[in-house]
């Protein structure tokens, strides 16, 4: 992929309304070309920095990640999840990135206590590869939520990927935010009776 550049474009603002130019111009009238400001792009357009297209990407993912978070919170009172808000953009697209936004224990199934990521993304991939995490990564703006199983690793000091369940550690992944609030609910509710209230959500 050839390497991105990116602009900052005007703000609605600071684009005065122009007057049409006059039937008869200035070289009709002169037979001179006039170059006025206002006929050139150049300092309308200031190309931006990979770290400022990253620091734009990651405000906006956190505010996504914030408001995520309060709605996981505002649906019952017996399930509340710490808000753990981060984010990461991706390298050489730095206008693409993912937002973790809670982290918690569950049982499930054949496994007990299993510590579990929530993180929503801005592009849409294939998730769960031994080699990159992310694959097949669509350079446009989409919409992922998806969660991971972890687990301590002691030589790296930090939590990785448990690949040992479901073979890539993915919980789920959609790009349906109702769906992905009803599974990150499911992860959090300690009783059946909570667990039926969110599947007839």
């Amino acid at each position: 992929m050839s390497k991105l550049r990116y602009y900052a474009a005007p703000k609605a603002e600071d684009q005065a309304p122009r007057l049409p130019k006059a039937i008869h111009s200035e070289f009709l009238r002169t037979g001179k070309i006039m170059r006025d400001s206002e006929d050139w792009l150049a300092d309308e357009k200031r190309y931006l920095t990979y770290e400022e297209v990253a620091t734009r990407t990651g405000k906006r993912l956190e505010a996504a990640g914030e408001t995520t978070h309060q709605r996981i919170n505002s649906f019952h009172k017996a399930i509340r999840f710490p808000k753990v808000v981060f984010h990461r953009t991706l390298d050489g697209i730095p206008h693409l990135g993912y937002c973790h936004v809670t982290a918690a224990r569950s049982s499930f199934h054949d496994y007990a206590d299993v510590p579990w990521a929530f993180y929503i993304a801005n592009f849409n991939a294939d998730i769960g590869g031994e080699e990159g995490f992310f694959k097949r990564i669509t350079p446009q703006y989409g919409r992922m939520y998806f969660a991971v199983a972890l687990k301590p690793d002691p030589k790296q000091r930090q939590m990785v990927i448990d690949r040992s369940i479901r073979d890539n550690g993915l919980l789920f992944q959609t790009a349906d935010p109702m769906q992905a609030l009803k599974n990150v609910l499911l992860l959090g509710a300690r009783t059946s009776a909570l667990r039926k209230i969110i599947a007839s959500m």
